[in-house]
């Protein structure tokens, strides 16, 4: 996760620069519950609204909890699916915290009603992300029902009223990019806490729905925006916090914008930047499905690490003999193409490598998610990538 605002704030308000990331364990995302009662057109877990058979049962749960704390994880976002249509969520929820693991809930909102929005206070989750993926009809064929935007919108405001850090989680597609504007403007009106932006990835129906990914210079016009709204309102005393996701090129993006507009301060927020290390999938972000397999994120559940009703998730993560995880933890990373040679490297740590190898078989080849061109990253010798064409064309564009 890439924390906008917390880099842009440094930019405004310099301070000493922090050592170089290394958290006590991983942050865990955990899909609880396949079942879910929409059909998003870029869901990675390919869920439905039906049940799926060998999921982890409540005292597995609790017992992978265990060791989560005892493993020193410092987050854990419980997801799905549609993790309230678990039956025990709140009962896991509650343990979380007694556990002392920051807890999020990542949730579509429709389920969140007057019926159980003081139960779901009760809990005391540290966050609340609730999916928008455009304006109502936008959003409605996104997630395919009809009646989504205003359930979702209606969960918003049930956690505000009942004082919950609750934020929108936004995907970008060439369905929704002229709609960003409207989306900023929503954080406003709801006094949203926090904003999520979300490159597509290519897993599950994402994979199937990557035509629709948003083209490099309709990116590159959305990421400028953010940094220049979120900029924005730091100068007016509003402190939003702004993070994005599945695209590390976001962070050699932002030093570009600082370039232009902090150029004193360059050079520092290049350290930063080195210092927060880029992907961490496989290192510092891990994933635990629905049967309780081990996946180095949550996009690569074709990727199996091990299984937590056999070993415990703490034993599957010190274990460095799968390839995959071995590449992921070498510094720097075994990237091909133009990755092993662009000089933001050691900020990015080579992008996401799903969408590589989703794309080209080989989890090491160049991102075709990365929407800088060759100058930008100084690449020579080849052609310069077109920022006016869509990552699915990865394959018809000269490199």
């Amino acid at each position: 996760m890439f924390r906008v605002t917390r880099y842009i704030k440094t930019l405004l308000n310099p301070g000493p620069i922090p050592p170089l990331r290394k958290p006590p364990g991983p942050v865990v995302i955990w899909n609880l519950i396949r079942r879910c009662n929409l059909t998003c057109k870029h869901c990675y877990t390919v869920s439905a609204d039906i049940d799926f058979k060998g999921e982890l049962t409540t005292s597995e749960a609790h017992e992978v909890l265990n060791d989560l704390q005892r493993f020193h994880v410092p987050a854990l976002i419980l997801s799905g699916g549609e993790p309230l249509m678990r039956p025990d969520i709140f009962e896991l929820s509650r343990r979380a915290r007694e556990l002392g693991i920051y807890t999020g809930l990542s949730t579509n909102g429709t389920l969140i009603t007057e019926a159980n929005i003081d139960e779901i206070a009760n809990v005391g989750y540290d966050y609340i992300g609730i999916s928008i993926d455009g304006l109502e009809d936008t959003h409605d064929t996104i997630r395919q029902r009809k009646g989504a935007f205003h359930e979702s919108m209606h969960a918003v405001k049930l956690c505000k009223q009942r004082g919950i850090k609750v934020g929108l989680r936004f995907t970008l597609t060439r369905e929704n990019y002229e709609q960003f504007g409207d989306i900023l403007t929503l954080l406003d009106e709801h006094d949203i806490d926090k904003f999520y932006l979300s490159h597509l990835n290519y897993g599950g129906r994402g994979r199937r729905h990557s035509k629709q990914d948003a083209w490099y210079q309709m990116t590159r016009d959305t990421m400028t925006r953010l940094f220049d709204h979120c900029h924005g309102e730091l100068k007016r005393g509003v402190e939003r916090e702004y993070v994005t996701g599945n695209n590390d090129a976001d962070g050699p993006f932002l030093l570009q914008w600082a370039e232009r507009h902090f150029p004193a301060q360059a050079d520092a927020l290049h350290q930063r930047l080195e210092n927060w290390g880029g992907n961490a999938s496989g290192e510092h972000i891990a994933n635990i499905d629905n049967l309780g397999t081990v996946h180095p994120d949550t996009f690569w559940w074709d990727h199996a690490l091990g299984n937590v009703r056999q070993r415990r998730f703490s034993d599957i993560w010190r274990d460095t003999r799968d390839p995959l995880m071995a590449g992921f933890r070498q510094r720097p990373r075994p990237v091909k193409g133009r990755c092993s040679a662009c000089r933001y490297l050691n900020i990015c740590n080579g992008n996401t490598r799903v969408r590589a190898w989703k794309v080209s078989g080989d989890p090491w080849e160049e991102d075709p998610g990365c929407y800088l061109t060759n100058l930008e990253i100084g690449v020579e010798g080849k052609s310069s990538r077109r920022i006016d064409a869509p990552f699915a064309a990865i394959s018809a564009i000269e490199l």
